[in-house]
């Protein structure tokens, strides 16, 4: 009888062939451990495979990101409203057609804008655009793109502030003595310089002349210095000015701001008038004639005094 269990306990264990390689098959060599490091690394994955990456940073965002969440920099292009050229979604102006593209944001002020308004609630600004009284010249901004003059209240009280900054101040009367070299006549040859000395002597005989005819028996002439100058010496004096600009320019540099709207008035009311000047923006180191033809400007920039022949250089914004 034992026999006879021993027999049906084997066959019942025996196994085919077959079922052995089924089993071998449906039976994985390793079982994955779903540990909570595994599957947050293979959520990554599968980000990574429909994320975006940033240019910047190189870090993985999700696809419809418009910012690197990591570094914060723009990831994606948007359209212009206008034109339709790719432009970064921060940006409020387009460099190709010429046009303030927020319309959620004042352009004068900065305020927020909600539906189709026709004046900012904040500054009173017209949306469609402000004629230059000086120039004639419609702007979206509020300092004149153009001749630079402020349009708004809030941009002649900004301007009055910066008159009361001592570096201003130096920067304005430097501009001045600038300004007289440019239109100083300089001596053109040996000929100049006669010609100079003879008037001062002749001016020193007709005004003591005059002083004995009223009575004056020894009449005391003052001397007048001349400050005509050789093209040498005109142009080394100029180049001193031109220093003495760039460094003060240097310390007014408008710095990184959030509001582009703020940073572009800034800077045209601390832009000196009576020298030529260019702006040069940190969003691509370009050279615009001024901060309103920047996509960009809170990026900060600077005024840069243009030398001769360097109007091609300037990225004009019409």
């Amino acid at each position: 009888m034992n026999d006879n269990y021993q027999n049906l306990d084997a066959t019942q264990r025996t196994v085919r062939p077959q079922q052995q390689v089924l089993q071998r098959e449906a039976i994985p060599d390793e079982i994955p451990a779903y540990t909570p490091m595994n599957m947050a690394r293979q959520q990554q994955q599968q980000q990574q495979a429909g994320g975006v990456a940033c240019p910047y940073c190189g870090a993985v965002n999700e696809p419809e990101a418009l910012f690197c969440a990591e570094c914060g920099q723009p990831i994606s292009k948007t359209k212009c409203p206008h034109c339709g050229a790719e432009i970064d979604p921060d940006a409020d102006f387009c460099e190709v057609c010429h046009h303030y593209i927020r319309k959620d944001v004042c352009s004068y002020c900065g305020a927020h804008l909600s539906g189709n308004v026709a004046y900012c609630p904040e500054c009173g600004s017209p949306q469609g655009g402000v004629v230059c009284p000086t120039c004639n010249t419609l702007n979206d901004f509020a300092f004149c793109k153009k001749c630079g003059t402020a349009l708004t209240e809030e941009a002649r009280m900004l301007v009055k502030q910066l008159q009361k900054n001592p570096d201003y101040q130096e920067l304005m009367e430097i501009v001045k003595d600038y300004s007289q070299l440019e239109n100083a006549l300089p001596y053109t040859s040996e000929r100049d310089v006669a010609r100079e000395k003879k008037n001062m002597e002749l001016r020193e005989r007709v005004l003591s002349l005059l002083a004995k005819d009223e009575g004056v028996v020894e009449p005391v002439i003052p001397k007048i210095e001349s400050k005509r100058m050789t093209s040498e010496q005109l142009e080394e004096q100029k180049a001193v000015k031109i220093k003495m600009l760039s460094s003060i320019l240097e310390k007014l540099a408008v710095p990184p701001m959030p509001s582009p709207v703020k940073a572009r008035n800034f800077a045209m009311a601390s832009k000196p008038v009576g020298v030529r000047l260019a702006w040069v923006c940190n969003f691509k180191h370009a050279m615009h004639s001024s901060p309103c033809g920047c996509a960009k400007p809170q990026l900060g920039g600077k005024w840069v005094i243009l030398g001769k022949n360097s109007n091609e250089e300037i990225k004009d914004d019409k």
